[in-house]
């Protein structure tokens, strides 16, 4: 089983995973586009987390993890508990070719673009300062950026509005981060 992964995902699975490879999938382009009500913000102060927005003729590099053999279910058992806590990801199946070869199927959650929590479109300024101070269960909305662009860095994976929000957090937040 393979779950493709383009955020929080790449750096931080929870799941055991047999092999990582760099993957494509097109059709969707990855978006700070869902209000974070749990794990990076608040319902009273909802922060942002990345999410697969369609549109037909974009496509996001990220990463196809194979689950390691056995653990299918106890992964996918998770990965609803993190996914879905509040039905704003849709999950599905999709085809992603993998950089150095063939394509896949994978588990990957897109979002819903008729939640509540959809927010496609928001100003990268406006993305920035709900960011900056934002701060859900899982920590602060901005150490989810850093990872991300860090890690998609590290990868050789460019997207260039992360790189631009995570200087403009840093920015709005100071060099050592605090707000």
């Amino acid at each position: 089983m393979w779950v493709f992964g383009y955020g929080s995902l790449i750096w931080d699975p929870g799941f055991p995973v047999a092999e990582t490879r760099l993957a494509r999938l097109s059709g969707f382009h990855r978006s700070f586009c869902m209000r974070s009500v749990h794990h990076r913000g608040t319902p009273d102060d909802p922060g942002l987390v990345l999410a697969l927005d369609a549109a037909p003729e974009a496509s996001c590099a990220g990463v196809a993890l194979a689950v390691r053999p056995g653990a299918e279910d106890d992964t996918l058992g998770y990965l609803r508990a993190r996914e879905l806590v509040s039905s704003a990801y849709v999950e599905t199946r999709q085809r992603v070719r993998l950089w150095d070869g063939p394509e896949v199927t994978a588990v990957t959650y897109v979002i819903d673009p008729d939640h509540v929590q959809y927010c496609g479109g928001l100003a990268l300024e406006d993305q920035a300062a709900i960011i900056a101070r934002a701060t859900g269960g899982r920590g602060p909305n901005r150490e989810y950026l850093w990872n991300t662009a860090a890690h998609l860095a590290e990868l050789g994976i460019e997207d260039a509005e992360l790189s631009w929000l995570a200087a403009r957090v840093r920015r709005i937040c100071g060099q050592d981060g605090t707000v």
